[in-house]
């Protein structure tokens, strides 16, 4: 039995608890999770809000899902103890002094830190194409207002007057991810794929004229061109946020456990 872990009980945790009950059991554990505030004893996995409580438990493997901060506080402490490590807040690492620190707690106890594709597709094809050199690498995000309530663009623009795409950022991946962590967590993954967080060229639209998030990645390099186009719907839980991610990190938690994994 894997013995799983998880930071967060939001909809990527929900998601993963409901998919090892219901077709994983024979071959997943959940021992606990570490949740901000404490919650009645229930059916399921124990809801801890004592991080050292869960510190304690005995994991083969944990699974970030509550942001940066929980990042900073738990990951590198649980790989230096052993621990694989599946995050999905992968803007986290646009701070190098994190970065280096969770690459060495990695190293130190022999441990391995999955970086989830979590909301983004074409990973795969990008890092390949990196082994043999790439010129660029731009990213366009596209979400309609609301998914901006929160974020530093709330002070600069209406968000809710809003009636034409407007362009709230454009920069580089390191600052983008940085300046919008909960929106942007996958320009963080493209850019660690491919040709870094200060090359990759991100451009951030709020766009009132659509309902979903609209997601474009072109690269140019040794091995040719591709763009890549997803156009995925909203999560009910956090307009900030895909759908697709929930469904994308219960994916790399299944294929923990498969005899047969696809991609990578």
């Amino acid at each position: 039995m894997l013995r799983l872990g998880l930071i967060g009980a939001g909809a990527i945790g929900a998601h993963v608890i409901e998919l090892v009950a219901r077709d994983l059991s024979d071959r997943v554990m959940i021992p606990a999770v570490l949740v901000r505030r404490p919650r009645p004893v229930g059916p399921g996995p124990k809801m801890l809000a004592d991080p050292e409580a869960f510190h304690a438990e005995a994991f083969d493997v944990v699974l970030e899902g509550a942001g940066h901060q929980a990042v900073r506080d738990h990951v590198p402490r649980l790989l230096e103890r052993g621990v694989d490590v599946v995050m999905t807040s992968i803007g986290s690492l646009t701070d190098d002094a994190l970065h280096a620190r969770c690459r060495a707690a990695a190293e130190q106890g022999g441990a391995t830190l999955t970086l989830a594709s979590a909301g983004i597709g074409a990973l795969d094809i990008l890092s390949g194409a990196a082994m043999g050199g790439l010129d660029s690498v731009e990213m366009v995000v596209r979400k309609d207002p609301s998914a901006w309530f929160g974020t530093a663009a709330e002070g600069v623009y209406d968000l809710a007057g809003m009636r034409e795409p407007t362009v709230i950022f454009e920069g580089s991946a390191r600052e983008g991810a940085a300046t919008y962590p909960q929106n942007v967590n996958i320009s963080a993954a493209v850019a660690l794929a491919g040709i870094g967080l200060d090359r990759t060229r991100l451009t951030i639209v709020a766009d009132p004229t659509i309902d979903t998030h609209v997601i474009e990645v072109r690269a140019r390099g040794a091995f040719g061109s591709f763009s890549f186009v997803e156009d995925v719907a909203v999560a009910e839980e956090n307009r900030k946020t895909g759908k697709i991610v929930a469904m994308a990190v219960a994916k790399t938690i299944r294929q923990l456990v498969s005899p047969i994994r696809i991609g990578g």
